[in-house]
């Protein structure tokens, strides 16, 4: 997996434009930073904080998932929703 493919990937996401659900957002957002930082590193939020929770656990369940396998699953969920919108 190059750098270069996730870099555009990453790209694309912030260009993407239609309807994303909150399920595809947060798996991408997982993968995102399983890729970038690594097992989640920051405590859970509290619960009354809905969005950051929802976003805490999406990351927390990459936990142990190698940087290069969220990097390449991520280029290929952005691909995927990428086919998607343009369909």
């Amino acid at each position: 997996m190059a750098q270069v493919e996730f870099e555009l990937a990453c790209a694309t996401v912030k260009q993407l434009t239609g309807p994303v659900s909150d399920e595809e957002k947060l798996m991408v957002y997982s993968y995102y930073k399983q890729a970038t930082v690594g097992d989640v590193n920051i405590p859970c939020p509290e619960v009354t904080d809905i969005k950051a929770k929802a976003k805490w656990e999406a990351w927390n369940c990459r936990k142990g998932m190698s940087k290069v396998d969220a990097m390449r699953i991520y280029v290929s969920k952005v691909d995927d929703l990428k086919k998607k919108l343009t369909c």
